[in-house]
């Protein structure tokens, strides 16, 4: 009796390939935020505080892009992990341990930590349920802060900061110098670590979950481990925003762990665009710019111009500002 052979797996179609080789290659239009961002210290040296909360916020509305827009997790509480990491550095620098790298890698491992455990609970949910769980979580730890008064400081915040210099050298000066690069070189870092997990096979894998759920299933993928390795790791990104926030300010408030905060980083991202990677470079400048403007021009009404904003987008842009922009290319593109 003859041999029989198993079916030959068919190869990956060429353009296929090529298509994700090109996702890897960095194209030029990518450096325009960077270059951005460092023209901005040269050029506006006196908004540079308002730059370094502009890049925190960046960082933190690409940890939520990560498991919203690409893995399609909806959640209403991812300052929970902003927060952790926020009073994980601060903790350090207010007893005796201010060196603000090693805060930044404890605030990623505390957030991280929570993530796991967390999401092995939260992500066997859907929907309602898995928003209102996520929601409840940031309400708690939120919550737990304010009663732990002795450590956390409470409702006055904790004070008491001394972050040292940046390698032992860069001092945290007045006008926020020190604060900006920093900021700035921290968020490159992570971008280029959520770059490589976007292009990669598990970013390529989660896209799929977000898209047919059922189907991953089906093919036999691994669907809750990567969701929950997805959230873990975006988990982890908050808290390094939140520490970031903490070293620059010395201070750690209560609000770190807020609704407002996990709301404003929806909004910032859903202006740029979800599922884009850059959505948060644009949303998240537009927003506090925004806010900064109408906030001196109208001190009493601001929000009601931020509520008008988001209404034009949600209803003229509804892919965000980068979807508009891409669908504007693509019209110009056929006409010619």
């Amino acid at each position: 009796m003859s041999e029989t052979t198993a079916p030959a797996v068919p190869a990956a179609p060429p353009r296929a390939v090529d298509a994700l080789v090109r996702g890897h290659r960095l194209r030029p239009w990518e450096l325009a935020p960077w270059l951005g961002a460092v023209a901005g210290f040269f050029v506006f040296p006196e908004y540079l505080p308002l730059g370094s909360q502009i890049l925190i916020g960046i960082l933190f509305s690409l940890s939520l892009d990560l498991i919203l827009g690409y893995a399609g997790i909806i959640t209403l509480g991812h300052a929970a992990f902003f927060g952790a990491g926020a009073y994980t550095a601060g903790l350090l620098a207010a007893h005796g341990w201010g060196e603000p790298l090693s805060g930044l890698v404890a605030a990623g491992i505390v957030a991280a930590a929570l993530g796991a455990i967390s999401g092995a609970i939260i992500l066997r949910t859907q929907g309602l349920s898995l928003l209102m769980l996520t929601l409840t979580l940031a309400f708690m730890l939120e919550e737990a802060a304010n009663k732990a008064g002795r450590i956390t400081g409470g409702a006055d915040g904790l004070q008491g900061m001394e972050v040292w210099p940046v390698l032992g050298l860069f001092r945290f000066d007045l006008y926020g110098r020190t604060a900006y690069l920093y900021c700035l070189a921290v968020l490159f870092l992570v971008w280029v670590a959520a770059r490589r997990i976007v292009h990669s096979p598990f970013g390529r894998s989660l896209t799929g979950i977000r898209e047919n759920e059922a189907r991953m299933h089906a093919i036999g993928s691994p669907v809750f481990r990567r969701r929950l390795t997805v959230y873990t790791i975006a988990a982890a990104f908050a808290g390094i925003a939140g520490a970031l926030l903490a070293e620059t300010t010395q201070f750690v408030a209560l609000e770190v762990l807020s609704f407002e905060r996990s709301g404003s980083g929806l909004i910032m991202l859903i202006i740029g665009g979800v599922g884009r990677l850059y959505g948060s470079f644009i949303g998240v400048p537009l927003y506090m710019i925004a806010q900064d403007r109408f906030a001196q021009a109208d001190p009493v009404y601001w929000d009601f111009w931020i509520g008008l904003l988001l209404i034009l987008v949600v209803i003229f842009a509804r892919r965000g500002v980068l979807g508009f922009a891409e669908q504007l290319l693509a019209k110009l593109g056929r006409k010619r």
